[in-house]
């Protein structure tokens, strides 16, 4: 197995993270990205709270948050840049997955 670039956490990303975890009342939470099979490309992302850290877990921190991925996700998306985007269309977490050959419009599906 080759080593994990693993994913790097924007403070935009970081401050909602913070504000999240704030609104839950437990200091314990983590961001956790996930990828599943679905959407319009093939892939898609997932992201939640979560208290959890499985054997097959990796943990990235950036400017004071902790972000947990399974193995089998990193390896869609490993070398990704978690951010929170905030414009006209709406806020979301959004990934730049460098691994990803397409993805759709909404940013929340893409293909390898």
């Amino acid at each position: 197995m080759t080593e994990s670039a693993g994913l790097t956490i924007t403070e935009s990303a970081a401050k909602r993270i913070n504000v999240l975890i704030a609104s839950e009342g437990d200091a314990a939470l983590m961001l956790r990205v996930a990828v599943s099979s679905g959407g319009c490309s093939g892939f898609q992302y997932g992201f939640d709270l979560d208290a959890a850290v499985g054997d097959d877990d990796l943990v990235f921190e950036g400017h004071g948050v902790k972000v947990v991925v399974d193995e089998m996700s990193l390896a869609l998306i490993d070398g990704s840049e978690v951010d929170y985007v905030d414009d006209l269309i709406g806020a979301f977490f959004k990934l730049a997955n460098p691994n990803a050959s397409s993805s759709c419009g909404c940013g929340v599906s893409f293909a390898v």
